[in-house]
């Protein structure tokens, strides 16, 4: 590796902690937003790692908690919820919204998903929404949702897919990176949204891990909202990587760019309102 390019993976999960901390609030007042934007992905994650009655399960990078209490629905009373997240901030809302569901068996701890504070073989399922992206090293991550599974349990993550099918997010990425006066980034960074979705790559990642029976599959997720603007909200307030990029830049400044992202979103605005593509990634297998 080159060390002018090397980032100190502790310096890196600090910063990554520190940027879901400040998106906390805006992430689960978004809710209304998110919920039926992943619904449909989100059961067929929890159906294709096996999340069933009675089952313990791991949520890694829970967030706010939305498919947490989709996870304690289906397992119902006799079974157990473990959700983690490296943001403590983040975590406390997913923990507040079981309380309020009335989901008991529900537990929150505040984790890095790259180094689970969890003991082995407890699980009889993990899944891991829209998380594993971003994380420095993914492929620890798996090793560790791998080791904190019994023998034959299931798992099942969701990524972005390839950039070519996620236009709203390579969008954003590019004007804000230009706004800022940084340079284009290679979109399968380690840690960045769309990390994991070059093809193929997730699925070495999962046999690196010791996991079998792998298989990925490709689901259209696009965002229905009544316009543009709504979008630009909720990336206003939810997005910690593009409110990161720009945190540098004055008001005015940003401003003008989350108005050119705005104006470039436009496009697709439809008769019946905005509806932006977006494309996400199921990955589902079985640890030996």
């Amino acid at each position: 590796m080159n060390k002018e390019f090397s980032v100190d993976p502790d310096v890196a999960t600090a910063a990554m902690r520190a940027q879901w901390d400040q998106a906390a609030r805006g992430w689960r007042e978004s809710g209304a937003v998110i919920r039926p934007w992943l619904q449909q992905a989100t059961q067929a994650m929890l159906g294709m790692a096996g999340v069933k009655p009675g089952a313990h399960v791991l949520d890694v990078a829970a967030g706010a908690g939305d498919q947490t209490l989709d996870i304690a629905k289906r397992v119902g009373p006799d079974g157990y919820v473990l959700a983690t997240d490296l943001s403590p901030e983040i975590l406390q809302f997913a923990a507040q919204q079981a309380a309020a569901a009335g989901h008991r068996n529900v537990e929150t701890r505040a984790s890095d998903g790259q180094n689970l504070q969890v003991e082995d073989t407890r699980f009889d399922a993990v899944v891991c929404r829209l998380g594993l992206m971003f994380f420095g090293d993914p492929l620890q991550g798996l090793r560790e949702m791998a080791r904190v599974l019994k023998p034959g349990g299931g798992i099942c993550t969701m990524v972005f897919g390839s950039p070519q099918a996620n236009p709203c997010v390579t969008t954003l990425m590019s004007t804000a990176l230009g706004h800022a006066g940084l340079p284009p980034r290679d979109p399968f960074q380690p840690g960045g949204l769309l990390s994991l979705g070059k093809l193929g790559l997730i699925d070495d990642l999962f046999k690196g891990a010791g996991f079998r029976e792998i298989a990925t599959t490709s689901v259209a997720a696009p965002f229905h909202l009544p316009t543009v603007k709504d979008y630009m909200k909720f990336i206003r307030t939810s997005a910690g990587p593009i409110v990161e990029i720009l945190k540098s830049l004055d008001g005015v400044k940003a401003e003008a760019a989350w108005a050119d992202m705005e104006q470039v979103l436009s496009r697709y605005e439809t008769a019946t309102g905005w509806e932006g593509p977006n494309q996400l990634l199921l990955t589902a297998a079985r640890k030996s």
